[in-house]
């Protein structure tokens, strides 16, 4: 076929086949599907803008198009920030399914060549887990974006420097105190078959009502996190402490007998979709360590659960 032959549009099926990678790229940068998707509009706006010439200079356009998103989720971090700053209660990332985003970090980068070097890479395992979501969202807008284009797909720093704005030497140095953030927040994980046991003897005790069977599956630093988004109730501060989280879980399932609990695979391992009669309440994921739960968390904004389906 030749240029004159090839259809207008030829191109566009390619470049609209990169919006799951991009999705998950933006996930990973926002914390959250509903602001992944806008950024990935925005990405795709601009390509659509280009003019005919200026696509057909871009020689990798899933190349160019990780560079916009990146740009256009740098600008979204800064106004995320201010909007969260004023987030009624505890702000937390958007929970997602174990699948939705697998296959979507390259081993290889958008060129080819290795993603990165392998004893520069962290924990790419739990890029969309809750708990590095969190170390995350503590970063400066720069550093999230130089550790995931740089840790998790694989650019360059000199590719990054053209989104962060900042010479590769700097840009190399954001990725750098980036993955130090992530190894000093980093927690020991157990494997995926202890997560699940003491998940379950958690459930098991709750829904029992048995104080101490529940204190002795809770690490005695134990942390409790809900996001009700300023549309549902949840506890509008940090809850810490294996009595407090405990009496706290046993006075929650008193107020809502009704509640249920459906197991799902969560990027935390094994969580819950809880539910009331025909609606999905919320979503609740763990962190375990050394056989006892170190953290707990309760998403119940909806705006945040639509991902999620009942059985």
């Amino acid at each position: 076929m030749t240029d004159q032959d090839r259809p207008a549009d030829d191109g566009l099926v390619d470049v609209a086949a990169e919006r799951r990678r991009l999705l998950s790229l933006a996930y990973r940068m926002t914390g959250t599907v509903g602001d992944a998707e806008d950024v990935v509009q925005e990405t795709y706006l601009r390509w659509y803008r280009l003019d005919p010439d200026e696509r057909a200079a871009v020689r990798v356009p899933a190349a160019w198009l990780t560079r916009v998103a990146g740009r256009v989720a740098l600008d979204h971090l800064g106004s995320a920030r201010v909007r969260r700053e004023t987030h009624v209660g505890q702000w937390l990332p958007e929970p997602v399914p174990a699948d939705l985003f697998a296959g979507t970090a390259p081993v290889t980068t958008l060129h080819g060549a290795p993603a990165t070097d392998p004893s520069d890479r962290v924990a790419l395992d739990e890029t969309v887990s809750t708990a590095l979501l969190t170390v995350l969202e503590a970063m400066t807008p720069a550093e999230r974006v130089a550790f995931v284009l740089h840790d998790v797909f694989g650019l360059s720093f000199d590719e990054i420097a053209e989104v962060v704005g900042r010479s590769p030497a700097a840009t190399r140095q954001l990725a750098t105190s980036a993955r130090r953030h992530v190894r000093e927040g980093r927690r020991e994980r157990v494997g995926a078959s202890e997560h699940d046991r003491v998940v379950r003897a958690f459930l098991d005790a709750s829904l029992g009502g048995d104080l101490g069977r529940l204190l002795r599956v809770l690490a005695p630093d134990v942390e409790l996190r809900g996001d009700g988004g300023g549309v549902v109730r949840a506890a509008p501060n940090p809850v810490r402490g294996d009595d407090h989280v405990a009496r706290f879980l046993l006075g929650l399932l008193a107020k809502r007998p009704a509640l249920q609990f459906e197991e799902r695979d969560t990027a935390d391992g094994l969580g819950y979709a809880m539910t009331l009669g025909d609606h999905l309440f919320g979503v609740a994921t763990f962190a375990v360590e050394a056989g006892r739960i170190t953290r707990v968390w309760l998403v119940v904004d909806p705006a945040k659960l639509t991902r999620w389906t009942l059985r």
